[in-house]
């Protein structure tokens, strides 16, 4: 007779966690990004935005939908949004229907800074992948997005500090 298996705690310093594992992915693939990209003059963040609108609606987002699609903070793309409206990568325009809502849009010029440093966002996201067998790939991204929006259903579900 064979001894039950040791069950560790989720919190335990021997088992994977998930919250550093998160950050240390998340903070990997942003240096790298950021480096691989600072010759472009775009932040990482400049480049979700840009990809962001350009995936969305063709009239323009909203603040408040770019910064839900980016899973951002309103002031940390409020300030994003200026300093690429001063760059003359987006215009904002006032929404037809909302008069405290504007439309943000890519501009042309935004546009071809986007297509410099997409190409070295793919390379960046298929080296990265590459440890990776070819035919889990999308299994693990598809699980990836499961836990990402698990996460911001937390999120969006704790209750609010009154601190």
């Amino acid at each position: 007779m064979s001894a039950a298996p040791v069950v560790l705690p989720l919190d335990s310093p021997q088992r994977r966690r998930l919250p550093p594992l998160l950050r240390r992915a998340w903070y990997g693939l942003n240096q790298a990004f950021r480096r691989r990209i600072a010759h472009t003059g775009v932040t990482p963040d400049q480049f979700t935005a840009m990809r962001t609108l350009l995936e969305g609606d063709p009239e323009g987002m909203t603040q408040r939908d770019l910064t839900l699609a980016m899973s951002s903070d309103p002031n940390t793309v409020a300030s994003l949004l200026e300093r690429m409206e001063e760059s003359g990568w987006v215009e904002r325009r006032p929404h037809e229907r909302d008069r405290r809502a504007y439309r943000i849009r890519l501009l042309a010029s935004g546009r071809e800074r986007y297509e410099v440093v997409r190409d070295l966002a793919v390379a960046l996201q298929t080296d990265t992948l590459g440890v990776l067998p070819v035919e889990e790939r999308e299994s693990f991204l598809a699980q990836l997005e499961l836990v990402a929006a698990s996460c911001r259903k937390a999120a969006e579900d704790a209750p609010r500090s009154r601190a």
